[in-house]
């Protein structure tokens, strides 16, 4: 026996054409030696300044994260400067664009980009809780946009920051649940500061006030509602399908809304249009923002969680508050300013409460 001889190959060599000489065994050199030949890398490892691998995974979430504060406040901005400032008063169409735009750009995103997986509807029960949701879901956002007529945009973040005192009565109203005590107490400064902030308000408006409090009450209606009569698995929906088949329901049910308060928008529209083609890039505008708000929703719960959603929406009033008086010039009180510091800190305390309640019961 010939112990095999180990070749240790130079840069530029070839190893191949060495090893067919013969040696004093009487055999060649290819005859014993095994090459190990690594595995070609991927592309990533051989290039480390791909796309990819450029962008860190923080980078990314600081873009999405501000994507989405961008489109939350970029909506009720252009929103108040339509309804409000252009002169377009039609709140019931506008927002009937909103849910076509959802419409349209939620079935691009699922059938072609395949966002998430397409699910299907399974009975005519689960299509009747669906259309539900959308009733509720479309006199929620009409009263958000009319509001938006005759109140500031800061005042009605402030108001719409009370969102979890509905959400706490109508779940004790509509399920009987109860909450811990401390749950409870951190509601008072929500009501105390929408109090203080209401009575101080310049700008105030008793009609623009009572829609935009149907607006909240009707959004944490539709969470509670949603809560309870999409629990089997399988009727749960991903938020993206869900938006795929609430929209068109919503829009189908704006429509005569629209038509028998609002009169022929379309015809004054398109007069408009052609006198201002400005109106068009506007709406246009304002209806893809109102999809990028839920699709940056969900992509903000993908990187980061549903806490850190809540957390920033806990936040996105006040920024909106602050961007809108910069924007608008609305004047403000410290006594209203004051009383919405104080709304924003107990739904703060609220959630914090929450969730202590939560890992206590566990």
């Amino acid at each position: 026996m010939v112990e095999a001889q180990k070749w240790t190959t130079r840069r530029n060599s070839n190893p191949r054409l060495e090893g067919t000489i013969p040696n004093n065994t009487g055999t060649t050199n290819a005859d014993q030696l095994l090459l190990d030949i690594p595995a070609t890398p991927p592309s990533d490892a051989r290039n480390p300044y791909s796309a990819t691998a450029a962008i860190s995974p923080n980078v990314v979430t600081s873009l999405i994260v501000a994507s989405w504060y961008a489109s939350n406040i970029g909506v009720l901005l252009l929103n108040k400067y339509l309804l409000s400032i252009y002169g377009f008063r039609y709140p019931i169409f506008l927002t009937m664009l909103h849910m076509l735009s959802c419409s349209a750009y939620s079935s691009a995103a699922i059938h072609f980009l395949n966002l998430v997986p397409l699910q299907h509807i399974q009975s005519n029960r689960q299509f009747l809780k669906i259309f539900a949701l959308s009733a509720i879901f479309c006199f929620s956002v009409v009263c958000g946009n009319a509001s938006l007529k005759y109140i500031p945009v800061s005042f009605n973040q402030a108001i719409g920051a009370t969102t979890p005192f509905f959400t706490a009565i109508f779940a004790f109203v509509i399920t009987c649940k109860k909450e811990a005590p401390q749950v409870y107490l951190a509601l008072v400064p929500v009501v105390l500061g929408i109090v203080l902030a209401s009575n101080s308000e310049p700008l105030f408006h008793l009609f623009g006030f009572l829609v935009c409090i149907g607006s909240t009450a009707g959004r944490a209606l539709k969470s509670v509602v949603q809560g309870i009569i999409l629990t089997s698995d399988s009727e749960k929906l991903h938020s993206m399908n869900l938006l795929l088949y609430m929209a068109p329901m919503a829009a189908i049910i704006l429509l005569p809304f629209s038509i028998y308060v609002e009169g022929n928008v379309a015809a004054i529209t398109i007069e408009k249009a052609r006198q201002d083609w400005f109106i068009v890039f506007l709406l246009l505008s304002n209806a893809t923002v109102a999809y990028l708000v839920n699709l940056t929703n969900f992509l903000v719960t993908k990187h980061t969680s549903a806490l850190t959603l809540q957390v920033l929406g806990n936040a996105k009033a006040a920024v909106a508050a602050v961007v809108s008086v910069l924007i608008f010039r609305n004047p403000v009180t410290v006594m209203g300013m004051t009383g919405f510091a104080v709304t924003v800190l107990g739904v703060v305390l609220y959630s914090e409460a929450r969730k202590r309640s939560k890992l206590t019961a566990h």
